[in-house]
Order: C-alpha cells, then structure tokens, then sequence
C-alpha cells in the first residue's frame, strides 16, 4: 500500500475555510463531514483521509480562524509608527466601535474554541497557544511604548491579561446582542481602561478618524 499523499498547503486552506463557513453557520454540534465537504466540492472521504476525524478537522478549523486574525493584527500593527497608535488599533480589531460581519464571525469561532476546549485536550491547547499569544502581543506594544516614553510604569504581561480578558467580555456581550453593551461602549471602556492603566491619552492619536467611523457606519447599513 503506497503512502499517504501530501495535503498541499491549498487544498487544505480550502478544507479549513469550508469548515469555518460551516461552523459559523450552525455552530460546532451541527456542522457535519459531508457539509464541510460540499462546501469545498470535495468528497467526505477525502476530507476524513487527510484529517483523520471531524474533531481533529474542527479544532484545526478553528485555531486556523485565529491565526487569519493575528497575521492580519501584525500586518496591520506593523505598518503603524508609535505604541500608542498601535495599542489603539489593536483594541480596534478585538472591540471595533462598528461592529462588522467579520468581527461576528471571528468571535463567534472564538467562543466555538472555548466550548470546545473545555472536553477536547488539543483543543484547550490551541486555545492556550492562541490565548498566549495574544496576550504576549499586547504586552509587547506596551514595552515599546514604556520604552519611548509614550507609557507609564506598570507590569505589561498583567496589563495584558487584565486587557485581554477585558476584551473578551465585553466583545462577548456584543456578540450576543446584549442592548446594555454596544460595539462602540465596548471599545471607549477599553480605550479609557488602557489609558488609566498607561497614563497617556487616546483622543489624541484618534481610532482611525472619524471619516473611517462613518464609512463604516455606511457599510453597516447598506448590509
């Protein structure tokens, strides 16, 4: 019997964004091999030959999700001058003040992960891996700003798992709609605890303008 062939980088992207699909639309319980599969125009055995097993498919699915995120945060987060300017755009993506189909979908698969990491061993890994590196993110852009003087003293990796975890549950309650808790709360009450927290002032670097603010408030609407 000869070897396994080799899943190519495309034809597994093209597995992994099908299940994203899937997942997003009903949810980890309800997403079944064969939807996954006809998402992809693959056949269920195939996808079962190189993944192995419909748990094995679905956390790699959804630390997949993740990793779309963190490579556009650097790639965005890189191209901004200044640690005050790159703390506030990082809040941006986690907690935008206009909430978008994207960042529903990227929560969504992000509480997926969660669920799943309670039973699933590799699952609660990614989840910790992923977790970590977020947090080490967060830390890193206050150590360049203490380092320029744009921050004040404090413990970045505590700043960080106080933020992160701040983010968290308040992107949480935007997700499921809570009437008390909007996209843009969510956003001033992270701004202003990382302001408190790093002594520097916000406003003054701006979101991304309120031009940008509006448009997106457009593209809401027209969706």
């Amino acid at each position: 019997m000869g070897a396994r062939p080799k899943l190519t980088q495309k034809r597994r992207t093209q597995m992994l964004e099908a299940a994203m699909e899937v997942i997003v639309e009903r949810g980890l319980c309800e997403t079944r091999i064969a939807d996954v599969a006809d998402r992809a125009g693959l056949s269920p055995a195939l996808v079962v030959y190189y993944f192995g097993s419909k748990e094995t498919l679905l956390t790699e699915a959804l630390a997949y999700a993740e990793d779309l995120f963190y490579i556009e945060a650097f790639r965005e987060l890189t191209g901004i001058e200044g640690a005050s300017r790159r703390l506030v755009r990082l809040i941006e993506l986690a907690c935008p003040p206009v909430v978008r189909r994207e960042s529903d979908e990227y929560w969504t698969l992000w509480v997926e992960l969660w669920s799943r990491a309670l039973r699933n061993e590799e699952a609660a890994r990614k989840r910790e891996a992923l977790e970590r590196r977020w947090r080490n993110t967060i830390a890193e852009v206050v150590r360049e700003g203490q380092r320029s003087g744009e921050f004040g003293v404090c413990d970045p990796e505590r700043f960080a798992t106080y933020l992160s975890a701040l983010m968290d549950g308040l992107a949480l309650q935007v997700l499921f709609g809570d009437p008390a808790v909007g996209g843009e709360l969510a956003n001033e009450m992270c701004l202003e605890t990382a302001a408190r927290e790093l002594g520097f002032d916000p406003g003054a670097y701006g979101r991304r303008g309120e031009e940008d603010v509006a448009g997106q408030e457009e593209l809401a609407a027209e969706r």
